[in-house]
């Protein structure tokens, strides 16, 4: 299946939570959230009533989206996770919080998450100084992710740095704005991703 490349407003109008996907447009009054709170398509205004299961494939599919990551790359985190100790649903997101391009996004160095992909790919990261083009690769406590030199003077990584106090701290990163650089001090615990999921119910629907 190919990457969606579709006007992601929709995704947050389906999932009917604001997802974040167009970085500073999200929080200002040209929201397509905010001005058309419903389901896209001609029967979007009309009474939806989902089943057990159709709830629990809305729950993944949301997260899924959330994090811009295809279904395959999904379950294969669920299986990491469902094979570790500890709870599976805080498993998964922790995996999840500790892909490359997630992290990128949350050091403020992106906008979106789908901006932080861009640039991993393109060779503007660097992990512990050395260079990673893989967006799915997962961080370690004590990494330092930076800007690569050249790449400090792009205007979009400078505006995305000026934005990043508006996403709140996040506090198992370390963050020097001045060099471009921040230090993963910890694992996120589930106290840190604040988004309303329901990670439960995305392990009820793949152990169905």
């Amino acid at each position: 299946m190919a990457r969606y490349i579709g006007p992601v407003c929709k995704l947050c109008r389906r999932e009917n939570l604001k997802l974040f996907l167009k970085g500073d447009r999200c929080y200002s009054d040209k929201c397509a959230f905010d001005r058309r709170p419903y389901p896209p398509g001609q029967h979007g205004q009309g009474r939806i009533k989902f089943s057990e299961y159709g709830v629990r494939l809305r729950e993944k599919q949301k997260v899924r989206r959330l994090y811009g990551i295809f279904e395959r790359q999904f379950r294969r985190y669920f299986h990491f996770a469902d094979s570790e100790k500890g709870v599976t649903g805080e498993n998964l997101l922790r995996y999840l919080e500790r892909r490359l391009d997630n992290v990128v996004y949350r050091m403020g160095f992106a906008s979106t998450r789908s901006e932080a992909r861009q640039l991993v790919r393109h060779n503007h990261v660097l992990v512990n100084g050395k260079r990673v083009n893989i967006p799915s690769y997962l961080t370690r406590v004590n990494d330092t992710i930076s800007i690569r030199e050249r790449s400090k003077k792009i205007a979009r990584i400078a505006e995305s740095m000026e934005a990043v106090e508006r996403r709140g701290p996040v506090s198992w990163l370390e963050l020097d704005k001045a060099s471009f650089s921040g230090v993963i001090k910890q694992l996120p615990a589930r106290d840190d991703i604040t988004m309303p999921i329901q990670e439960q119910m995305i392990v009820e629907f793949y152990s169905r």
